[in-house]
């Protein structure tokens, strides 16, 4: 079990973010959230969104740093992966 935080490169709302995520189960992922004050609304069906700014201070509490790449490739393997398509609804 791993919670895994890749770099922020996706621009919205002025900044940077990264996608926080587990490569095992949901309950853990929201249970690393809460103890690092990350917002049940930057929760985004299978991942947090988390501004740039908070990157390092999550490695330091314990998240792994990885790329996108290997992040997205975790969080397919996990089955937890929710799709483009299950995003819209179909």
């Amino acid at each position: 079990m791993a919670i895994l935080i890749d770099d922020a490169r996706w621009p919205a709302h002025g900044r940077l973010w990264a996608h926080l995520v587990s490569d095992d189960n949901l309950d853990e992922l929201h249970r690393f959230a809460r103890a690092h004050q990350i917002p049940p609304r930057a929760f985004d069906r299978d991942h947090y969104d988390v501004p740039e700014e908070s990157v390092e201070r999550l490695v330091s509490g314990g998240a792994e740093h990885v790329s996108g790449h290997e992040l997205v490739r975790r969080l397919i393997a996990s089955g937890l992966r929710v799709t483009a398509r299950e995003r819209r609804g179909h």
